[in-house]
């Protein structure tokens, strides 16, 4: 990578994405997770609102309410206490890291290399491939498929193979198709789950959820906490991906802030009443679990059960386009160099493939989904910590230039991120194959491992920062030298 040196700021050429793609929605993104030139940015930010609203309008959120009441034991309304802090901390962060993409053009993982270096980034990015391409990507499909299988009788095997061609076909196709497909599905995902809300509010039963008198409420509080962060916040290190093409400001970042406000309300909204319907829903079934989207519709009007089934189809689809596209630029922002004009296509497909094969496995037990969701909350909390502790440290300061710099290699971001995983899940997590010391003999803390791990990785890189070496500002320019950002 070249670069330029003065005593006050360095300059970096950046990796620009080729290829003429613009607002094309019938063609394929070209390119990998490189810079996005300012000659191809477009798009609203009103346009995040349904791209974070239609891919949680699914049963995966649904069933995270199931889980509050009939496996964590809450009473009603302390699960919808906890969902709604939990959801509304996630959607911040979304809305904090969204609001970076139009300032700097590209995806969220690429931004992370300021804080991780371009080697230590590998950590936070090659989970999140994992996690995104593979781990999400098998919950959701196998969700579309047990609707498919309760609405049309689809052997599952069969159904899976469909749920899973549509969602690799969409992220095959890009950035643009994406979003158009998540806004073309909401309106059908909307009309259903609102159908669907009145069905099961005018039949359930609240009162009668009144919890496990055998658990610990401020336990199954925390865990209800955790894993409803974890869900929202599982769409963080995917924010910038889908703002990165919107039209930078000449001044400030007004068109950043107000993507920021819209994501942040997509995963907001949609995630709360879903999760609160879901909870209330335990009330209109003895046995959640053993096809959970039956029993979710089971209690409704049969149009409206099969309205609903159809839109949890549409909504894994929804879910995994966008799972396996971020996967994917997760896996370039690797610095893995691939020679093809449609690298980022190819990894998606290759991405979907592994996926595949982890749902055909999760679809002899749904209760998987329980560990799965606490898991990502256990990494995801001290990255955030580490990108928003950085991100409060160099302000000021010029940073662009570290996003495609291969000599920036600094040690506190991944030290600091490691040592808060390794710590905060030791003592703190609270799971059915392991439980940390502090979790045992502190039952009130349920499962808070993402809570100390966020707070262990802020406090820790503010003084590792500290210690490493003061690194000079460096600045990013395009090829031809005219500065990409400022």
């Amino acid at each position: 990578m070249a670069s330029t040196h003065t005593p006050e700021t360095a300059t970096i050429v950046a990796d620009v994405r080729e290829g003429e793609y613009g607002a094309k929605v019938a063609a394929v993104e070209p390119g990998g997770a490189e810079l996005i030139p300012l000659d191809e940015r477009h798009g609203t930010p009103v346009s995040l609102f349904w791209t974070w609203m239609s891919p949680n309008l699914e049963f995966a959120t649904v069933f995270l309410g199931v889980l509050s009441v009939a496996a964590f034991g809450q009473s009603f309304p302390a699960a919808v206490a906890a969902i709604v802090l939990g959801t509304g901390l996630g959607a911040f962060s979304q809305a904090i890291l969204s609001a970076r993409g139009p300032q700097y053009g590209v995806a969220q993982m690429i931004l992370s290399r300021i804080p991780f270096g371009f080697r230590g980034n590998a950590l936070p990015a090659g989970l999140n491939s994992v996690v995104a391409g593979v781990g999400w990507f098998a919950v959701n499909s196998v969700s579309g498929t047990l609707a498919l299988n309760a609405l049309f009788g689809i052997p599952n095997l069969l159904g899976l193979v469909i749920v899973v061609a549509v969602q690799i076909g969409v992220a095959f196709m890009g950035h643009n198709f994406i979003h158009s497909f998540e806004r073309l599905a909401l309106p059908l995902l909307a009309v259903a789950f609102v159908l669907a809300t009145f069905a099961i509010v005018t039949k359930a039963s609240p009162g009668a959820l009144t919890g496990n008198p055998e658990v610990n409420a401020v336990g199954a509080f925390m865990l209800t906490l955790g894993t409803t962060f974890g869900y929202a916040a599982g769409w963080n290190p995917y924010a910038s991906d889908y703002t990165r093409y919107l039209p930078k400001d000449a001044v400030g970042n007004v068109t950043g802030r107000r993507a920021g406000i819209f994501a942040g309300l997509g995963i907001f909204v949609s995630c709360t009443v879903l999760e609160i319907i879901g909870a209330l829903s335990v009330s209109l079934t003895d046995d959640p679990f053993t096809n959970a989207t039956d029993a979710f519709t089971s209690s409704m009007p049969g149009w409206i059960a099969k309205l609903t089934l159809l839109a949890i189809v549409i909504g894994a689809i929804s879910a995994n386009a966008i799972n396996v596209y971020s996967g994917a630029m997760s896996f370039l922002a690797l610095g893995i160099k691939i020679r093809l004009g449609m690298a980022r296509a190819i990894v998606a497909l290759v991405f979907g493939v592994l996926g595949f094969v982890v749902a055909w496995d999760g679809l002899k037990d749904v209760h998987k989904y329980e560990d799965f969701l606490l898991v990502i909350a256990y990494w995801i909390g001290p990255w955030l910590a580490v990108v928003f502790m950085d991100q409060y440290l160099r302000r000021g300061h010029e940073v662009s230039g570290y996003l495609f710099d291969r000599k920036h290699n600094p040690w506190a971001g991944w030290a600091s991120m490691l040592v808060a995983i390794a710590v905060s899940v030791y003592l703190f997590s609270n799971q059915a194959k392991y439980v940390g010391p502090l979790a045992e003999k502190y039952a009130w803390l349920g499962d808070s491992a993402f809570e100390a791990g966020f707070l262990i990785a802020g406090a820790l890189y503010f003084v590792l920062f500290k210690l490493q070496r003061q690194e000079r500002d460096e600045v990013l320019v395009l090829p031809d030298t005219e500065a990409a950002t400022s």
